[in-house]
Formats: structure tokens, sequence, C-alpha cells
């Protein structure tokens, strides 16, 4: 079973970017489709984007479509949230997991974007 961490968030103002990452450790990490998932305060957990297991298709929530991007090494077990053009309400805690998010849910990375 996999084990994810992710990690790179931070404070930036809006219009800022910002690249998170998801280091996963076990087996067959290139087989899973991933996603990336997020938590604002008050809300519910709310999916932001998927790549698949090859790299090779994404797709991604309208309300960050055309500003984030997905990318994945295989070879080193990571997967990464490119955030361009970030807003407010981008603020929140980002997660990764696979698709369909099965695994138990890890500490997250806090992403904060002031106006």
């Amino acid at each position: 079973q996999l084990q994810l961490v992710e990690s790179g968030g931070g404070m930036v103002q809006a219009g800022g970017s910002l690249r998170l990452s998801c280091a996963a450790s076990g087996r067959a990490f290139s087989s899973y489709t991933m996603g990336w998932f997020r938590q604002a305060p008050g809300k519910e957990r709310e999916f932001v984007g998927v790549i698949a297991w090859s790299g090779g298709a994404t797709y991604f929530a309208d309300s960050v479509k055309g500003r984030f991007t997905i990318s994945r090494d295989n070879g080193k077990n990571t997967v990464y949230l490119q955030m361009n053009s970030l807003k407010p309400e981008d603020t929140a805690v980002y997660y990764c997991n696979v698709i369909p998010p099965i695994l138990g849910w890890g500490q997250g990375t806090q992403v904060t974007v002031s106006s």
C-alpha cells in the first residue's frame, strides 16, 4: 500500500504561483491514477485534479481549470501540482491520493493566498 506525503505549500500573494509535491513510498506507484484534493476552512474536501497513471491525461475541477496543471515522475514516485494565478479562494490544505481516494489522508500541505 502506498504512503503519500505532500509538501511545497506556503503563503503567496494573489496572482502568484506554487508547486506542490506528493511523494509516494511503496510499490506500484506508476500503476495508480493520482489525484489532488483540497479542503478550505469550514468546507468539505473537494476534488482539484487528476492525472492518469501514464501521465498522458489530466482533468481538473472547473474552479482551477486553466490555472493548475498536474504532472508526475514515475521514476521518482512523485506527482506535482503546479498552481498559477492563485486566488484567495484557493486557500486550503491540499492533499493527494489515489483515484478513487481509498487511501488514508495524509497531513496535507497548507496553501494560503493573500489578496
